[in-house]
């Protein structure tokens, strides 16, 4: 697959569609689950914007930012 095919394949959906995703999400994952679930891609996608950053200046955990 492309990125043309999935591109249209995304923009096909409506609303209908995503409301039968966020749907399904839940009843996989229940309701106590989903919280933690939304901080565990939240960490992830930080953490992936960091290794993208490489060599660029890093911060202490009081703040602090060394080269």
């Amino acid at each position: 697959m492309n990125f043309n095919a999935a591109s249209m394949l995304i923009g096909r959906l409506g609303t209908t569609e995503i409301l039968l995703i966020v749907l399904v999400v839940v009843l996989l994952f229940g309701p106590k689950l989903l919280p933690k679930l939304g901080q565990t891609l939240g960490d992830s996608i930080r953490g992936f914007k960091d290794g993208l950053g490489g060599d660029e200046k890093k911060e202490d955990n009081d703040g602090k930012t060394e080269a």
